[in-house]
């Protein structure tokens, strides 16, 4: 993959203000609608290559692993390993966790129609999260997986959701997204009838994907597990690499 917008690259040594600053530019910069060559509707995704991207961290480096699938098969993987530049500020996981990524999508041979990040998306401060932001820098529609919610308000419980189960989640006066504004949705990917403890996914779009697509996405890319299929092996495969480093 090759970055289309290298003045968005993450860079550490900025202040926070200038990080800041950046934001603002890539939520002005990014589309929350869809502006996709594939129908989510299409499951499974029959071939678009997903990339499932996750983090995984060394003492004071951090590793970043892809993983394309393709009709649900691997295809390729890639990682990347660097210094964290900065300690973890909420709203500004891009700027600590950034650049190994943008090293390990840069490593693929091949071009992902999708990228899914362990992060979140428009559901952000100032609509530029991890996925957005890079999203942006290679201009490829791009959804944010979440465990938590950062900002923005469910219109619902989001506690003992059912298999299934969306629940929007709206803009609040914390983020510059117009108050009310559907930015994403609380999405129980999986439930089990022995337990009432599993937490929903917070499925946000980061590029060229709009709120309602997101959700689309991560339910086609499906799975045995609570993550998406993508992002869970892009979390085994950190692990993994981990545990040889």
């Amino acid at each position: 993959m090759e970055v289309v917008h290298p003045r968005f690259l993450p860079d550490g040594s900025l202040s926070r203000e200038e990080m800041e600053a950046m934001q603002h530019e890539i939520g002005d910069v990014a589309v929350f609608e869809d502006d996709l060559d594939f129908a989510a509707t299409d499951i499974p995704f029959e071939d678009v290559l997903v990339a499932g991207v996750d983090q995984a961290f060394l003492d004071e480096r951090a590793l970043s692993a892809v993983v394309v699938l393709k009709n649900g098969n691997v295809v390729e993987r890639a990682h990347a390993v660097t210094d964290l530049s900065i300690p973890y500020i909420p709203g500004l996981l891009s700027f600590r966790e950034g650049e190994p990524i943008v090293a390990a999508l840069e490593a693929l041979e091949t071009d992902p129609d999708l990228l899914l990040l362990d992060g979140s998306g428009r559901i952000h401060f100032r609509e530029a999260g991890i996925a957005t932001h890079v999203g942006v820098l290679f201009d490829t529609p791009s959804v944010g997986v979440a465990k938590s919610l950062l900002c923005g308000t469910p219109v619902g419980p989001t506690d003992g959701l059912s298999q299934g189960t969306r629940v929007a989640v709206e803009a609040d006066d914390s983020m510059t997204a117009p108050d009310g504004e559907v930015v994403g949705y609380a999405y129980q990917s999986r439930q089990y009838p022995d337990s009432r403890s599993i937490n929903p996914l917070y499925v946000s779009p980061g590029h060229r994907v709009s709120a309602g697509t997101a959700v689309d996405c991560v339910e086609a890319c499906g799975g045995e597990y609570k993550l998406p299929r993508p992002t869970r092996l892009a979390d085994k495969y950190a692990d993994d690499l981990k545990d040889d480093l």
